[in-house]
C-alpha cells in the first residue's frame, strides 16, 4: 500500500511541476520574443516614452477635444481592468434606461447630433473595450472638429484613416489611436481627458 501512494505522491509532483512551472514558463517565454509588445500588454507609449495607455483596454476621454469611448461599467473606476465586467443591467432595467438616457444627454451637451449609435451609450460586456463603431466616430466629427477649430473634412478623413475593417466585427476605430492621431494632426497634446 505504500508504494502505490509513494508513486501517486511523485507523479503529482511531476505532473504539477510540468505542467504548472515548466509549461506556463516556456510559453511565456516564446510568446515573449516572438510577440513582444503582445505579451507585455499592447502598451501605447506617449511622445515623451511615458506610458499612455494600451491598445486593447479603453480609456475615458471625456473632454470635447477627444472622441468619446464605449462607457464602461467596471466597479470603482471606469476601464478598470482589475475588475472586468459589465453591469448585468436588463433591457427594461429603470437603472439601465437612466444610465443610458445620461449619456444620451451627455452626448447631446457635447454637441453631438443625430442617431447616436448604441455603442457610445450601452456598455460593453468587459466594459474595457477600446474600440468604437464607424458610426460613432463620425457621429462626433462635427462636435470635435467645432472644439478644435479644424474643418469636419479633415477630422472625417482622419477617422476613415483610422478605421480598420473586419468580417466578424464590421468597421470599427480604437479611440486611443484616434485622438492620438487627432493630437499629432495639430502637432501636439491638449490639456485633459
Amino acid at each position: 500500500m505504500k508504494e502505490p501512494l509513494r508513486r501517486a505522491i511523485l507523479l503529482f509532483a511531476l505532473l504539477a511541476t510540468v505542467t504548472g512551472v515548466a509549461y506556463p514558463l516556456t510559453v511565456t517565454l516564446i510568446a515573449g520574443a516572438a510577440f513582444p509588445f503582445q505579451a507585455h500588454g499592447s502598451l501605447v507609449a506617449g511622445d515623451d516614452g511615458r506610458i499612455i495607455g494600451s491598445v486593447l483596454i479603453g480609456q475615458n476621454f471625456t473632454a470635447p477635444l477627444y472622441f468619446q469611448g464605449r462607457p464602461s461599467a467596471t466597479p470603482l473606476t471606469a476601464y478598470n481592468a482589475s475588475h472586468s465586467g459589465g453591469s448585468n443591467l436588463g433591457p427594461t432595467n429603470p437603472v439601465l434606461l437612466e444610465q443610458v438616457a445620461g449619456r444620451v444627454q451627455a452626448l447631446r451637451e457635447a454637441g453631438v447630433a443625430g442617431p447616436i449609435p448604441a455603442d457610445l451609450v450601452m456598455t460593453s460586456g468587459s466594459g474595457l473595450d477600446p474600440h468604437i463603431s464607424l458610426d460613432a466616430a463620425l457621429v462626433q466629427v462635427p462636435a470635435v472638429a467645432k472644439a478644435r477649430g479644424l474643418p469636419q473634412d479633415e477630422v472625417r478623413a482622419l477617422v476613415m484613416a483610422e478605421a480598420v475593417d473586419s468580417p466578424y466585427a464590421g468597421t470599427y476605430v480604437n479611440v486611443l489611436s484616434l485622438n492620438r492621431a487627432l493630437d499629432r494632426m495639430e502637432g501636439g497634446m491638449h490639456e485633459g481627458r
